[in-house]
């Protein structure tokens, strides 16, 4: 294996931090930029004293001029919480960070990774959801600064693909859990298990008949490496997720079982444009990338739950106060 210099945009967050561990256990020279909005420092502190680790303070949405051989543009407020607070800023990053990223890419002959979403799909009128699916998005809503950001993103991935021959690969990532997620992020899987650990109700939006598809963290690097590492022929987009379909009171009976929690079910109104179902197709990944997920949704919530009781949830702040 040919060791690489490797950009990760969003280094520090959630998703990144996993990508950045797997990469400079390779022995890659990995460099991780992140504006520090929705992630945190201790996520890559353990990696700060090696020798093929970087950590730059640089917000995506700014040019920025290093000499790389791939970049995963991992960069982009996840949560409905987070990239709502500013959606503006929301779609500056995924418009002006995929154009910086592609023009570093074009310029240093680099391969470059889009981390796009399941989210491109909107609440979907296909289930479950193949790639093929051209979604049904409202372009008016409070989610569609984070949808169409990510679309527009995919848009100019293919254009500088299809117009400059620049080398890319594009992943939809499917909800996603794990050691590290951010206490309040505002996703439904660090909500349960904060409010089940501090002994809180759990509040569930809706019936809690909408699903989701989890897939623990693990299993989702696995596959972006995967991806980024393949055929060039292959450029996506492709699915990566769990298949396996829950309904979020499922999740919540599952978090409180683990925890033991004596908190009771809270329902809330639905969220606008909160999708109701959720469930990749990944025969695609199956197929192209001999990829799958292995760790069932029970295990990876007990693992995540254990790195729950490990930190001190005061010392995490919430980085909007939509959470």
């Amino acid at each position: 294996m040919s060791l690489k210099r490797i950009l990760v945009t969003g280094g520090a967050g959630f998703l990144g931090s996993h990508l950045c561990d797997r990469l400079v256990a390779r022995g890659h020279d990995v460099i991780c930029l992140d504006n520090f909005f929705t992630s945190q420092k201790s996520n890559v502190a353990h990696l700060l004293g090696k020798p093929n680790f970087e950590l730059i303070r640089h917000d995506v949405v700014h040019p920025i001029w290093l000499e790389v051989d791939e970049i995963y543009n991992m960069a982009c407020p996840a949560a409905p919480g987070h990239y709502q607070y500013n959606p503006i800023k929301t779609m500056k990053t995924s418009v002006m960070g995929a154009i910086n990223v592609l023009g570093m890419a074009k310029r240093c002959r680099a391969k470059v990774l889009q981390a796009s979403t399941s989210e491109i799909y909107g609440d979907p009128e296909v289930h479950p959801q193949p790639e093929t699916y051209k979604g049904s998005v409202n372009t008016l809503g409070p989610r569609a600064c984070y949808d169409e950001g990510k679309r527009a993103a995919e848009t100019l991935f293919m254009d500088y693909h299809r117009s400059n021959g620049v080398n890319v690969r594009i992943v939809r990532i499917f909800n996603t859990y794990g050691p590290r997620m951010h206490p309040y992020d505002g996703r439904v899987v660090s909500n349960f298990i904060r409010q089940a650990l501090r002994g809180e109700d759990i509040t569930i939006f809706g019936e809690g008949k909408q699903t989701r598809s989890f897939c623990y963290v693990d299993d989702l690097v696995e596959g972006i490496i995967r991806m980024m590492d393949g055929p060039d022929d292959f450029i996506g987009p492709v699915n990566l997720g769990n298949p396996d379909e829950f309904t979020i009171r499922e999740l919540a009976e599952l978090v409180i079982e683990q925890t033991g929690a004596k908190g009771r079910l809270v329902f809330r109104p639905l969220p606008a444009d909160d999708p109701m179902q959720r469930q990749p197709v990944i025969d695609l990944a199956r197929r192209r990338l001999g990829w799958e997920p292995t760790v069932k949704l029970r295990d990876g919530l007990r693992r995540t739950i254990e790195f729950f009781r490990s930190v001190d949830m005061s010392e995490y702040r919430a980085p909007t106060p939509n959470y």
